[in-house]
């Protein structure tokens, strides 16, 4: 899926970066995400410090959606432009958020 879907979604585009996304994870403890995380992922946390970019960088992920409001670090954007991740926000929780992103996901499954 072309990371662009996020934005027609309704997530609020901060950083446009670079690829494509086929798996999704939700999870907040860095080295949860880092073990457990595949490449070409869209990484849905309430985390917004740079370590999340380090941790993208090293996974493979390719976008990341900032979660209930919360606002991403000034250091956060700029090494997320250095690093090509995508960076997304949205109100909504993680819950509601994957919620929308899956049903976009069975739509283009069956077609």
């Amino acid at each position: 899926m072309k990371i662009e879907v996020l934005k027609e979604l309704g997530f609020e585009m901060i950083v446009e970066g670079k690829g494509e996304v086929f798996h999704g994870y939700a999870c907040d403890l860095l080295s949860e995400v880092m073990g457990r995380a595949k490449p070409d992922t869209v990484w849905f946390t309430v985390q917004s410090h740079i370590n999340i970019i380090a941790v993208a960088v090293i996974t493979g992920i390719r976008a990341i959606v900032l979660c209930n409001g919360h606002d991403y670090d000034e250091g956060t954007i700029e090494r997320s432009k250095k690093e090509g991740i995508s960076l997304f926000k949205t109100e909504l929780n993680t819950f509601e958020a994957i919620k929308k992103l899956c049903n976009v996901m069975q739509d283009e499954i069956q077609g």
